[in-house]
């Protein structure tokens, strides 16, 4: 995830650059999807989710016991998803206790349940925010979403979180299908009092790997993160404050290193370099983590065909802290990347990008990411040698490390 408005304000009050952890395993930021039933049909699902009940996911037991085992090692933060989370019988119980267990806890809802008792319950847990999924404005988004009204009774939910108190954020994934309505979902941010906006580029997993056709063009990407910059600018300068983060295309902070170099000079680009590599783009199987509905672990919410183990027959800690062979390359600094990516300059501020990308396209995670949007000049290659990868999707099953990872 790409703070914008934080390293945005770094223009206006500059502070010291954190040292980078080294050493062992960062404790990640846990994605849990707690379940896949879901009301809704979205295009782009990375959970294949069904309004249905699925077969082996975990036992309110398993669930607190991991819970548990997630306390004791101190994650930062705990996301709780689905699916839809509030179609878990439990997930009241659940939050309950992660309340008390980790610093952060936060909801991702698709905001059409979170009204009357269950946001007076939302409210009651304390969640530090939640995030409600809107892909765009009226018809736009019930189309994305598969049903009628879903648009309406997402914005009633946002609007139950606000009059409660709560930090409430839209979540926007772009495609060319729907990325005319950004303009107006800024605004209705502002018009609505929200929080925070969290731009998502599409991934290609679940039934967003089926709609990879939809991805937005890099010319689109570039767009969307101009008028996204220009947000961001006017909330550090006095204007209403947005809070804006980027996820699943670490390429925006790149492009946000150039936008200030251009404008602001060779000093400011310099202090933002330095706060970047600090950050250092793509936290797949280091700063985050994912527990799926079924209790596997795996690198982030995207990598589902890459599994290190299961809360059902371990403990979460033992696993993201053990040998796994996929995990160690995730962490290597700068890691084993191909084509473009190799060539880079920025591989200290985006970490290589989006690797599972990179592997349903190819079969190599470590290909260069087909989404990044940066020019080669723009990121130090020579264009003559290092030609835009175009391929066909892999449609592989292997799943094993030293034959496909390597």
């Amino acid at each position: 995830m790409f703070r914008l408005s934080e390293y945005m304000q770094q223009l206006v009050e500059p502070t010291p650059v954190r040292s980078r952890i080294t050493g062992a395993p960062v404790k990640p930021v846990v994605i849990w999807n707690l379940t896949r039933r879901c009301n809704l049909k979205c295009r782009h699902c990375y959970t294949v989710s069904a309004d249905v009940d699925f077969p082996g996911e975990l036992t309110h037991a398993q669930a607190m016991g991991t819970l548990e085992d997630l306390g004791r090692f101190k994650i930062p933060a705990l996301i709780l998803s689905g699916g839809e989370p509030l179609d878990r019988t439990d997930l009241f119980e659940i939050s309950e206790r992660a309340r008390k267990l980790v610093r952060m806890l936060a909801l991702s809802t698709n905001g059409t349940k979170v009204h009357g008792e269950n946001a007076d319950r939302v409210a009651e847990i304390g969640f530090d925010y939640v995030g409600i999924s809107i892909d765009g404005i009226g018809s736009t988004n019930d189309w994305f979403r598969g049903v009628e009204g879903a648009y309406v009774s997402a914005l009633r939910g946002v609007r139950e979180c606000k009059a409660r108190g709560i930090k409430v954020g839209l979540r926007f994934t772009l495609t060319e299908r729907n990325q005319e309505c950004l303009p107006d979902l800024l605004r209705l941010c502002d018009d609505e009092g929200v929080d925070k906006f969290y731009l998502s580029h599409l991934v290609y997993a679940g039934r967003g790997d089926k709609h990879r056709g939809e991805d937005a063009v890099h010319t689109r990407s570039r767009w969307a993160m101009d008028l996204l910059l220009d947000r961001a600018f006017e909330g550090a300068n006095g204007g209403k404050k947005l809070d804006i983060v980027t996820g699943n295309n670490d390429a925006d902070a790149v492009y946000f290193l150039n936008w200030v170099r251009n404008r602001f000079g060779e000093e400011k680009a310099e202090h933002i370099r330095k706060h970047l590599v600090a950050w250092g783009g793509n936290s797949s199987g280091l700063g985050v983590a994912n527990i799926d509905t079924l209790g596997n672990v795996h690198p982030d919410t995207y990598w589902s065909d890459y599994t290190i183990g299961s809360v059902k027959t371990g403990l979460f800690s033992d696993l993201w802290t053990g040998s796994d062979p996929m995990l160690a390359q995730l962490r290597t600094r700068p890691r084993p990347l191909k084509g473009r990516c190799g060539a880079c300059a920025f591989q200290n501020v985006c970490g290589g990008n989006t690797r599972i990308r990179a592997l349903q396209v190819t079969g190599d995670p470590w290909a260069e990411d087909p989404a990044c949007y940066m020019r080669d000049a723009e990121v130090g290659i020579n264009g003559a040698d290092h030609e835009r990868l175009i391929v066909t999707p892999f449609r592989g099953k292997s799943h094993d490390p030293v034959h496909r990872f390597n």
